[in-house]
């Protein structure tokens, strides 16, 4: 039996209840041993009055029937008296069945003497049958005295059995009054010898032998049962042989022992019935008295036992109450200071300990001490586990502190980085638009932009690393932003934008606290599609209205994933884990994560028939709002503050097919003539075609060009003018010559903004412009 694996408390109750059970049981052993023979003491009288005295009338009855029955063999006719000594011995005999079979006799017998009774009813079954024999004289005189006989040594069998007392004195003089018992039936056997004798007038052949042998039995008998008497009982028994009803049956038996073995038995008759008759009186007297005398003397000794036993058994149970009250005491002691032990642990492991990491993620100061108080719980060995423990849980508490320290350092180095990067990316992008607007040769032209598309996709990978530090980006948009927009931004920050279409995307707008990270939500998701599809497959990205929002779907048509990763990639985005920096394969699922749950967006990905992924994000109703309308720039609203991402109408086709990559949106009318000519589409759209432009010529220096040295404020309030001055332009270039259906726009950049150079198109189809392309905010439009 292997006990390794049982609760403590199990053990301690096996400790305790092993030895106190052993205990319980030797005492209930003790008891009974001792409970038996008290009980059999007190059983005495019992057996007395319902076998004793009934079977002792029986065997009277049939001593004197069988002297009858000899008596009519010798003789030649019917005896008188033998019919009404039967009717005597019937009535004994019915009374002796009633008390064997009486439920008080068999509970105080044990199994020695219930068969021993049964074997003396079966001998007194064969009476009716004996007696038939006698009468139709087809027994001789020695076969009706050992009839008799046999029945009567049945009987005395039965008494030896109730004479096993558990006293020794008492169990002696049970044995000693049944041998006096014995020898007074052989008594009776020398009687119905001689009666037969008497009436025949001489011995039949062996008779005088069988005499002889039977009085020296019967002296011999007497003998031993009188030496284990008791002293009392001795003399009383010698006074009683000392009689002279003794004094002549014993003379008349010296003379039977001399006489010869054939003729008349050489003492009188009628002197032999009056002595022997005495004699029999007076022994079976004396057995009465002294089985009476015995019963007596056994209820003392019962109680004694009783009362020995009584102290004993109280002494016992009052030992194994100790004992089980003792190791209760103890065991539960130490099962209760395990618990505690345990308790704490559980408590350090499951509440102290990621509370500590909790609050040490949220800034706040810890004290080891107070996290980690010392268990005490005595000075013995779970004592010393509890010290153990306080130990072990101060470590992992400052192991705690130490991890959580360090993953803050590793975050504010991600967040270093990425600001560094983000700083450096922005300035590149200034750049490449002020390089496009320079640009005059086409194939230059599409270089930058290209260069500008890669640009833009380092600003998100930049991005990332501020999400993983656990800080907002920098983009951000104080108006509501269209979603066809929001959708468009996403798809020009994806490298593989040409594989995307755009579907039916119902008008809606995007609160501008939440317009960054949407964009860069579905960048990561269009971006997975594009990458775990084939790459002539096309990705959808589709858009529309619910009860509880706004619903995105981005369908890819790859080789999808199996239910268990599906299953896992939801339960992630639902409760993002914290970074594993060993589980880079899916930092993409964690941003999502991370941008999801800090607007309460939902995400969840779908497995499709045949194949593929569908990316559903669900945007909250909290953050949905009217589409925001194209208002005209005017003179009192600067190009700055408008709130969109485009300044032009949206299209959208009306019959609700996809948007192709080459098709874009004219943000706005080129100040200048422009580089590239428009040809319209089959919805009526523009579409760019390259052309060559005129050679810009080189600007001759002027001295005194070199710029003084300038203070940043200068420089703040000199962009800052710059800045409205161009926007002011082109919307006074907008205002004063409209675009004509066939005029060109200008070519687009992946983030949106717009070439105004003279040079033609790049040669291979640019990404989504416009509204699509998801500029950088301006000054007025940037929170952080």
């Amino acid at each position: 039996m292997d006990t390794r694996d049982w609760p403590i408390r199990a053990k301690l109750t096996a400790l305790v209840v092993t030895p106190v059970a052993a205990l319980l049981a030797l005492w209930i052993f003790a008891t009974t041993l001792t409970f038996g023979p008290a009980l059999d003491l007190l059983a005495a009288r019992t057996l007395l009055s319902d076998f004793g005295r009934p079977g002792e009338q029986v065997v009277a009855e049939l001593q004197r029937e069988r002297r009858a029955s000899v008596i009519q063999l010798a003789g030649t006719g019917t005896l008188p008296a033998l019919t009404e000594q039967r009717r005597r011995t019937d009535e004994a005999v019915a009374e002796l069945r009633r008390s064997i079979g009486g439920q008080r006799l068999r509970d105080a017998s044990d199994g020695l003497l219930d068969a021993r009774l049964d074997a003396f009813g079966a001998a007194l079954e064969a009476l009716p049958a004996g007696r038939g024999f006698i009468d139709r004289r087809q027994v001789d005189r020695a076969g009706a005295i050992g009839l008799y006989s046999g029945m009567i040594s049945s009987a005395f069998q039965a008494f030896a059995a109730t004479a096993a007392l558990p006293d020794p004195e008492l169990n002696r003089e049970a044995l000693a009054l049944t041998a006096l018992g014995r020898a007074r039936e052989l008594l009776g056997q020398s009687d119905a010898v001689l009666a037969g004798a008497f009436v025949a007038g001489r011995f039949a052949e062996g008779e005088q032998l069988r005499l002889v042998q039977t009085i020296a039995n019967e002296r011999f008998l007497a003998e031993s049962a009188v030496a284990d008497l008791p002293a009392v009982d001795r003399a009383a028994y010698q006074r009683l042989v000392e009689g002279e009803a003794f004094v002549r049956l014993r003379t008349m038996q010296e003379q039977l022992l001399v006489a010869g073995s054939s003729g008349r038995p050489p003492v009188d008759a009628r002197n032999w019935q009056t002595s022997q008759e005495a004699v029999q009186q007076g022994l079976r007297d004396f057995e009465l008295s002294q089985a009476d005398g015995l019963a007596e003397r056994s209820v003392p000794v019962a109680v004694r036992i009783l009362v020995r036993l009584g102290a004993a058994g109280v002494l016992g149970l009052a030992a194994i109450v100790v004992s089980l009250l003792v190791a209760v005491r103890v065991g539960r002691t130490l099962a209760r200071r395990l618990t505690g032990v345990r308790g704490a642990a559980l408590e350090l492991a499951e509440h102290r300990l990621p509370d500590v990491v909790a609050r040490l993620r949220r800034g706040e100061h810890v004290d080891v001490a107070r996290e980690a108080p010392p268990l005490a719980y005595g000075a013995d060995e779970i004592g010393d586990v509890g010290r153990a423990f306080t130990e072990v849980s101060r470590v992992a508490v400052r192991s705690a502190i130490d991890e959580v320290t360090l993953r803050r350092g590793l975050n504010e180095v991600f967040l270093n980085l990425a600001r560094r990067s983000q700083g450096l990316v922005h300035r590149q992008l200034a750049l490449l638009d002020g390089m496009e607007r320079r640009a005059e040769d086409p194939d230059e032209l599409a270089e930058l932009f290209r260069v500008d598309h890669l640009a833009t996709r380092l600003r998100r990978h930049a991005e990332d690393l501020v999400i993983l530090a656990g800080a907002a980006p920098g983009r951000g948009w104080r108006q509501p932003v269209a979603l066809l927009d929001v959708v468009r931004g996403a798809v020009s920050e994806v490298e593989a934008y040409d594989r995307v279409d755009i579907g039916r995307v119902d008008p809606a707008g995007l609160l501008g606290r939440a317009v960054a990270d949407v964009i860069h939500l579905l960048a990561e998701l269009i971006e997975n599609a594009t990458t775990y599809s084939p790459p002539e497959s096309r990705v959808e990205v589709t858009g529309g209205a619910v009860p509880r929002g706004y619903v995105v779907e981005v369908t890819d048509h790859g080789l999808g994933m199996s239910p268990q990763a599906v299953e896992d990639a939801n339960r992630k985005l639902a409760t993002p884990p914290e970074f594993d920096p060993t589980d880079s394969a899916r930092l993409g699922l964690f941003v999502v994560a991370r941008l999801a749950v800090r607007h309460g967006v939902r995400v969840t990905l779908r497995s499709e028939v045949p194949g593929g992924v569908t990316a559903v994000v669900l945007v909250p109703a909290d953050l949905v709002t009217d589409e925001p309308p194209i208002a005209p720039p005017t003179r009192d609203r600067p190009a700055a503050s408008v709130t969109r991402l485009t300044t032009l109408p949206r299209p959208r086709s009306g019959r609700g097919t996809r948007e192709r990559p080459d098709q874009t949106v004219l943000p706005f009318a080129p100040a200048r003539t422009s580089s590239v000519e428009a040809a319209p589409d089959g919805d009526g759209l523009p579409r760019r075609v390259r052309r060559r432009g005129p050679v810009a010529r080189p600007r001759t220096p002027v001295a005194g060009d070199a710029p003084a040295p300038r203070t940043p404020e200068e420089i703040r309030r000199q962009m800052s003018a710059l800045q409205t001055g161009t926007a002011r332009g082109r919307r006074d270039g907008a205002a004063v010559h409209p675009v004509p259906p066939g005029r060109p726009d200008p070519p687009a950049r992946p983030d949106g903004a717009r070439g105004t150079g003279s040079g033609a198109a790049a040669e291979s189809t640019p990404p989504p412009a416009g509204p699509a392309a998801a500029p950088e905010p301006t000054a007025t439009e940037r929170d952080a």
